[in-house]
């Protein structure tokens, strides 16, 4: 990749899908890849991170592969344009090896209470019977990997848009009010 390239990491319902979101929104010629679509089931967060390492980052030519979640198997492959910036976001984007290959990475911190609500909010009865064993797997990623000091800026999860714009004003506007772009 020859363009800039963002991580997004925090745990379940921290907001980070809601940041990524707001930062695409200011930042339109970015690709956004979202973990949820490629880890390889509940038990797949580290598969996840390694597979953004192996076949996003370290290739001339990136692509990822798109989960089955309903046939619980592999599918299509998707081709990234390494012209152009990306933002990847999901618990598991922040490991030490895919920072080596990013710009810029951002940790997005809610206390547990909060994330837990949110997430069951959002995903329902499909995510609660998988809360505490996902869980036990970003426990076990931060533990082994510290991704919240591997951050550039750590985000209060209950003001993500407040923090896109600061992130958008900051880094691709560079305060200039124009399009001045990361990396030019």
């Amino acid at each position: 990749m020859t363009a800039p390239i963002l991580l997004i990491d925090g745990r379940s319902g921290s907001g980070k899908s809601e940041l990524a979101t707001a930062i695409i929104a200011g930042w339109p010629e970015a690709q956004l890849l979202r973990l949820d679509d490629l880890y390889p089931g509940w038990d797949g967060l580290s598969a996840g991170s390694q597979h953004v390492h192996d076949e996003v980052l370290a290739r001339e030519a990136p692509r990822w592969r798109r989960w089955h979640w309903l046939a619980s198997r592999p599918a299509e492959w998707n081709a990234l344009d390494p012209e152009r910036p990306l933002v990847i976001e999901g618990s598991g984007a922040l490991s030490r090896s895919n920072r080596a290959f990013a710009d810029h990475a951002i940790w997005v911190e809610l206390d547990d209470e909060t994330r837990k609500a949110r997430a069951l909010a959002r995903d329902g009865e499909l995510y609660a019977p998988h809360w505490d064993r996902w869980a036990a797997q970003e426990e076990e990623f931060i533990r082994r990997e510290s991704p919240k000091t591997l951050a550039d800026v750590v985000v209060d999860g209950r003001d993500v848009a407040s923090a896109a714009s600061v992130w958008l004003h900051d880094v691709v506007w560079r305060g200039e009010g124009e399009a001045a772009r990361v990396g030019e």
